[in-house]
């Protein structure tokens, strides 16, 4: 078992948002991304992957190819590898959102940034 505290993984920086390495396992990866108020997350896709998002705080604005929804602490999103998606942190609080990517398509999305 491991265990840890979310926390610990939600760095937040003025410069762009942050992305922190919670678990990592050959097929999977779990990870938070981390965003001062405005920041954004461009657009992307996930290739034979499916990424499962939580909103562990703030609100913000998910696209997923083309369709926008507004998202908040507690919400929960499910994107197919194949659909583009983006992600805008709401203009007036922080937002951290707690991903899941199960299938990594490439090691690159599973190392820290920021």
């Amino acid at each position: 078992m491991e265990h840890t505290s979310l926390s610990q993984f939600q760095p937040y920086e003025n410069e762009r948002f942050t992305k922190r390495i919670i678990f990592k396992q050959p097929e999977s990866t779990v990870f938070t991304l981390n965003f001062e108020p405005g920041q954004q997350l461009p657009a992307h896709r996930h290739p034979g992957a499916d990424v499962y998002i939580l909103v562990s705080e703030g609100t913000g604005m998910i696209d997923c190819d083309g369709t926008e929804t507004p998202v908040a602490a507690g919400d929960v999103v499910h994107v197919q590898g194949k659909e583009l998606m983006s992600y805008r942190s709401g203009d007036h609080d922080r937002s951290s959102l707690y991903v899941t990517l199960v299938n990594i398509p490439d090691p690159g999305y599973a190392q820290d940034l920021g």
